[in-house]
């Protein structure tokens, strides 16, 4: 995917191409962000914004704060999103992140690209921007305990996934308690909740 190029037409099929179970991966997302009922939401790596446009749909109520480094991918979702719900800024995951207190935060296929150390430090992040009580649901690749259930093409430069296990740990000694809600080869969705 480094030769990727922003097509609205032809992203899904792409996505689903390169990532097979990627529809899957949306829908245990959406519904496990849907179990919070959240109002407030911080999407890191909106990217498409199609994602972000499915909780959405899902969440009448919410407003979503997508943040992307791509001004190409924030472009897409701006198409995509409604500007009435939804705020999009230029940001990094490695950055501060933006002010809270939002009552969820959620990313899908954006944190494997930080290297373990980064995880960590991001998750911690996260933990002080959520409303007590609040939830991080986490929808990306894991490296799994078998060889053979990597499914999806990694460069292993810019792609750096982490084992679910270390994961855990780490939004642990964040304040979170997390569960994995959903998890197929190389593919998790971790609901991990601000205890209050």
């Amino acid at each position: 995917m480094s030769d990727f190029t922003w097509d609205p037409n032809t992203y899904l099929d792409v996505m689903a191409e390169e990532i097979p179970d990627y529809r899957r991966l949306q829908s245990e997302l959406a519904a496990a962000v849907a179990e919070a009922d959240p109002r407030t939401i911080l999407d890191l790596g909106v990217g498409s914004g199609l994602t972000a446009r499915r909780v959405a749909e899902a969440l009448p109520q919410a407003h979503i704060h997508g943040i992307d480094e791509s001004e190409e991918m924030l472009a897409g979702a701006r198409k995509v999103l409604d500007h009435h719900r939804s705020t999009l800024s230029l940001w990094r995951l490695e950055d501060s992140l933006p002010n809270g207190p939002f009552d969820l935060v959620m990313s899908t296929l954006a944190v494997h690209h930080l290297g373990g150390e980064g995880k960590a430090d991001l998750f911690s992040r996260i933990a002080r921007v959520l409303v007590p009580g609040g939830r991080f649901v986490l929808a990306d690749l894991v490296v799994p305990p078998d060889p053979a259930d990597v499914i999806t093409p990694i460069d292993g430069v810019i792609d750096t996934p982490s084992p679910l296990a270390e994961q855990l740990d780490w939004l642990s000694e964040a304040g979170l308690t997390p569960r994995v809600a959903w998890q197929h080869r190389d593919l998790a969705v971790v609901a991990a909740d601000l205890v209050d």
